[in-house]
């Protein structure tokens, strides 16, 4: 009995560790998805502001004159 009280508390103790490991990776992952989304969010700006500030004369999808 003795043994297997053991045997459960080493699981419990392993356990405890693995899931404060995966904590912890899961807040590095969100925290680099925070700052992929803001650098997203800052690169559609700039790229709106780049196209806002093309001459109306170009079109987006026009073809090359050579096809």
């Amino acid at each position: 009995m003795e043994e297997r009280l053991v045997n459960l508390e080493s699981k419990l103790a392993h356990q405890e560790y693995l899931l404060d490991v995966l904590n912890q990776t899961v807040y590095k992952q969100q925290k680099k998805i925070d700052e992929l989304d803001a650098l997203c969010v800052a690169l559609a700006k700039r790229l709106s502001d780049v196209h806002a500030r093309l001459p109306d004369a170009l079109p987006a999808n026009e073809r090359p004159p050579h096809y």
